[in-house]
């Protein structure tokens, strides 16, 4: 494990929520001193926070902010980079893009808004050395990587044959090649049918060659992740994601698995960018919201948990391993369009989109993530997400935010758009306003404990020293009311700490440390290991255009690990 920071601060009187201790709203001290959070420092450096809203440092569970994926939407849009860019100075990289940003921009942006923590949200085994290069290169917050496996060769064999001890085993095995933190799957089925050309249009229908299904990947899937005690759940993006109608297949494949019980006291699945997995209609012609059945659902089962995935309106680059919903999109939109098959493992796609507010289906959409946000009754399962930069760039959070807090600014925002999103939706009709201890789960307790994450999220003893104070009393400002005050004082810190040093002061970074990265070594027996090896050496063999001793990310391009220790009961 890394050390953390080695100062000494006290922030004094701020107006302190911290959902997870059950501070809501208490006007406190907290203590900070080598990076961590302690019942009492005797350092010199005083914040004066009275009036002022102190939360623990954000914490965003999906975003797609380092690889390969990345750099091509950045190559397709030079026109984006041409947007958002801020010049050096003596202690910044110049910093380029809106939708796509630099390294640069991503560390400096997140810490402006108060986040300290981000996860990269899909990443393949064979390319995760540069996905750790750009890691590498983002300043300031820590961070991590999720791995595909959803179509990966060896498990899609190790489902076949029902061999639950061999996928575990190629799991751990794949976490630690990619020096990823956690399992990713993607159209589970759906991108090695694309390799041939195809897909797989439910959680039955069988994959090309390898005699399985989407319901037994994901079960098995889930079944391996629970064996190794791994942190997170896994991290599902749907079937038919993006299609009029899919919400019959989410709720279908959460069917599929409620029988599967967590190896801890947390959630079982985590359902990836849910907006886009919502819908309903036979076509886009009668495209409309099912949002309420989809949270209808989650409020009777609490294992399962969400992100929002909200739409923005105005410039997105969507992103994604779903290769055939990226295909569909550019034939849709008429849009450019990169495509990407990755050997024994996965496929991709990137395609740049306009939402635009009279566009009836983005209404919709737009307003699908709010009635998910809003009608899910418990908090923890709900955390928010634009899905960067498929729904939208992260820096539009306190839009967000402001969204959720005021029914008069939903009101306010659904005027200007088309009308199908008043008649086809839920939120006309939606009267609840979420408070500052709710919106403390959503962006920063609900993502840490959904990740899995006991240091995070919180500003308890022991925490990380990560801290977020913005220049608003919550005492005295009325977010229904004010929603432009609160979006304001969330788009521009006033403080942003980490592991105890200021890094944000008055919305200016004022210093760069480099954060760490996440990644999870798992342990299983050796004679389940010893099988993927010999598995793995056939494979690299026939199939790979590399050799197996140049596949694993070395330790080299993880300088600043935190590893997490995992393994089978």
């Amino acid at each position: 494990m890394i050390e953390l920071g080695g100062s000494a601060m006290i922030i004094e009187g701020g107006i302190v929520y911290d959902p997870i201790n059950g501070v809501l709203g208490e006007e406190m001290d907290l203590s900070i001193e080598d990076g961590r959070v302690v019942e009492k420092a005797g350092g010199s450096e005083v914040i004066d926070a009275r009036g002022m809203l102190v939360m623990p440092g954000g914490v965003d569970a999906h975003a797609h902010i380092a690889g390969g994926k990345v750099n091509t939407g950045r190559i397709m849009r030079p026109e984006d980079g041409r947007r958002g860019t801020e010049p050096r100075t003596k202690l910044l990289r110049p910093s380029t893009g809106y939708t796509v940003p630099n390294c640069y921009a991503i560390g400096y942006r997140y810490a402006r808004l108060g986040y300290t923590t981000a996860f990269e949200a899909a990443t393949p085994i064979l390319e995760a050395r540069h996905t750790h290069e750009e890691l590498e290169e983002i300043p300031i917050i820590d961070k991590g990587a999720l791995t595909l496996f959803g179509n990966n060769w060896e498990v899609l064999e190790c489902v076949r044959d029902g061999d639950l001890g061999k996928l575990a085993a190629f799991v751990a095995w794949g976490l630690l090649a990619s020096r990823g933190y956690g399992v990713k799957v993607v159209n589970p089925g759906g991108g090695e049918a694309w390799g041939f050309g195809g897909n797989v249009k439910g959680i039955d229908d069988p994959v090309p060659s390898f005699d399985v299904t989407p319901r037994e990947i994901i079960r098995y899937l889930m079944r391996a992740n629970e064996a190794l005690r791994l942190p997170h759940s896994v991290h599902l993006h749907t079937n038919n994601l993006g299609k009029p109608g899919n919400y019959e297949t989410t709720l279908e494949t959460l069917r599929a698995v409620e029988d599967i019980a967590a190896s801890r006291n947390r959630q079982v699945l985590h359902v990836t960018h849910m907006q886009f997995s919502a819908y309903g209609g036979t076509g886009w012609r009668d495209f409309e919201s099912k949002a309420p059945e989809i949270a209808g659902y989650f409020n009777r089962h609490d294992q399962f948990t969400m992100d929002m995935g909200q739409l923005i309106f105005g410039s997105a680059t969507t992103m994604t391993a779903d290769a055939p919903l990226e295909y569909g999109n550019a034939r849709l939109l008429k849009a450019k369009w990169s495509n990407h098959d990755i050997e024994l493992e996965e496929s991709s796609g990137v395609v740049p989109i306009v939402y635009g507010r009279k566009n009836p289906i983005n209404a919709i959409q737009w307003a699908i993530g709010l009635e998910l946000a809003l009608l899910t009754e418990d908090s923890w399962q709900m955390i928010m997400t634009t899905d960067h930069p498929n729904g939208g760039p992260f820096v539009n959070y306190p839009e967000v935010v402001a969204l959720l807090m005021s029914r008069r600014k939903r009101e306010e925002e659904l005027a200007t758009l088309h009308d199908l999103a008043s008649k086809r939706t839920s939120l006309p009709s939606i009267e609840r306003e979420m408070d500052w201890n709710e919106v403390a789960i959503v962006t920063r307790a609900g993502p840490a404990r959904i990740l899995g994450l006991p240091e995070k999220g919180h500003l308890g003893v022991g925490a990380d020293g990560d801290v977020s104070i913005y220049e608003i009393n919550p005492e005295k400002v009325d977010p229904s009311r004010d929603h432009e005050v609160v979006k304001a004082a969330l788009a521009r810190a006033k403080y942003t700490i980490k592991a105890g040093e200021v890094v944000v002061r008055d919305g200016e970074v004022v210093a760069v440390p480099q954060g760490s990265t996440y990644w999870v070594d798992a342990s299983v027996p050796e004679a389940d290991a010893a099988r993927v090896r010999a598995d793995l050496v056939e494979k690299f063999a026939k199939y790979y255009s590399i050799q197996m001793s140049n596949y694993m990310v070395q330790d080299a391009y993880v300088t600043r690990p935190r590893v997490v220790r995992a393994g089978v009961i």
